[in-house]
């Protein structure tokens, strides 16, 4: 009786076994969302033809828009500093982020970045988690310095996207390391 129960458990995992293999289930899928795209910005603003090119790419690869606001902690503060002026300009900003892309159908998970500099805090930023892709501003409102981008794309873990909306004063595609970059208009 015992081995007729063992040998019809066994008849049932192996038919179970049969049918994911052939069913042409993975085990391991990746699952919506979960490749990221980082849009960095700072100065209290990210142009909007930056975050609808952002949130388009999210959504055509199903992917998460990271949305990181940067602040540069001065040396004159610990490194830990509250930053609350900053914190409280960030918070509103990424909330718009996150609507949009919310109402776009894109899944956000929003963080703020605290670094001595835009670099140290990107790094940090890299150190915790991948990204697929990262999406640079560079204008000079929300964006990075021709200094800040030439870094970005030569340091940059992930494939790098730097847009300067048309019409946007903002940094010259022969700024960007005697223009060995290439930027794309929005």
């Amino acid at each position: 009786m015992i081995a007729a129960v063992i040998a019809l458990g066994a008849l049932a995992l192996l038919l179970a076994v049969a049918l994911i293999v052939r069913s042409g289930v993975h085990l391991r899928r990746r699952k919506p969302g979960e490749h990221r795209i980082l849009v960095p910005f700072t100065g209290g603003t990210l142009d909007p033809t930056v975050l609808d090119a952002a949130i388009r790419i999210a959504h055509a690869e199903n992917a998460t828009l990271v949305p990181a606001y940067i602040l540069v902690v001065p040396l004159r503060y610990p490194e830990d500093s509250a930053l609350v002026e900053e914190v409280g300009v960030a918070m509103p900003l990424l909330e718009a982020v996150e609507r949009a892309a919310v109402r776009a159908g894109v899944p956000v998970d929003a963080r703020i970045e605290k670094g001595r500099s835009l670099s140290h805090a990107l790094r940090l930023l890299w150190a915790a988690e991948d990204f697929e892709r990262i999406v640079a501003p560079a204008t000079l409102q929300g964006g990075f310095t021709s200094k800040d981008l030439t870094w970005l794309l030569e340091n940059a873990p992930a494939e790098t996207l730097v847009l300067k909306p048309e019409g946007s004063p903002g940094v010259s595609p022969a700024s960007v390391n005697g223009g060995r970059y290439r930027l794309a208009r929005a």
